[in-house]
């Protein structure tokens, strides 16, 4: 190469460095994105999984207590909602 045609790329890789460290920026930055994303996704995964933990747990207590009436409670239980949509429907009533 001579040195008129060295001398014609220095414009060209001058114009080069900005346009790569513009993409590597972008580059950058869309990573840095897609971890806060991931980081976002494992805590509610985390969040589902403690309250599905908590859930067994309960259950596993009903199951392994031997003097629990199972049946009792969930006939307290469905009273239980009976009496909230009775007490909801008086309220739109009231309302009314």
């Amino acid at each position: 190469m001579s040195v008129a045609e060295i001398g014609g790329l220095i414009p060209i890789v001058a114009l080069m460095i900005p346009i790569v460290a513009i993409t590597t920026r972008h580059k950058r930055n869309m990573a840095e994105l897609e971890v806060r994303k991931l980081e976002a996704q494992a805590q509610l995964g985390s969040g589902n999984t403690n309250a599905l933990e908590e859930r067994l747990r309960v259950l596993e207590r009903i199951v392994t207590d031997k003097g629990y009436d199972v049946a009792h409670q969930i006939e307290a239980l469905r009273d239980a909602r009976q009496t909230e949509a009775l007490l909801d429907q008086r309220e739109v009533e009231l309302r009314k």
